[in-house]
């Protein structure tokens, strides 16, 4: 697990840490070839630059978000992004993280991917790279 990573999830309560550290594995083994660092205050992979998956502890819990998870065509995300392609779902116990599910997001993550690397340089457009 990256050192940064693992700093962050140290900070979290118990609960939140456990959390934490299981989604941290989990996305470490199945995006292997993702970039992992703290981006804007919390943990997230990116594929050749491009924001993928990441988490950060929020009032109602942890939030697992996909930048370009809109497309995945799941069900059981509870927030959709109104202006881009990102979707988000909350964790309050570890019990509740379904790694079947998380690991079928991710293989999704790798193969749905919109451009958010270059959306500045865009003007705030986005394009879809897969």
């Amino acid at each position: 697990m990256n050192q940064e990573i693992k700093a962050y999830n140290e900070k979290q309560t118990s609960g939140d840490k456990e959390i934490c550290d299981q989604l941290a594995t989990g996305i470490d083994n199945e995006l292997t070839e993702a970039e992992s660092k703290i981006w804007h205050a919390h943990p997230v992979w990116f594929l050749d630059g491009n924001p993928i998956v990441g988490y950060s502890k929020q009032k109602p819990g942890i939030r697992l978000m996909f930048w370009s998870g809109a497309d995945f065509e799941e069900e059981g995300f509870s927030v959709k992004g109104e202006k881009f392609k990102d979707v988000s779902l909350f964790y309050n116990s570890v019990s509740e993280i379904d790694m079947n599910d998380l690991n079928r997001w991710l293989k999704k993550s790798r193969d749905i991917q919109w451009d958010y690397k270059n959306i500045v340089k865009r003007k705030g457009q986005l394009e879809r790279l897969k």
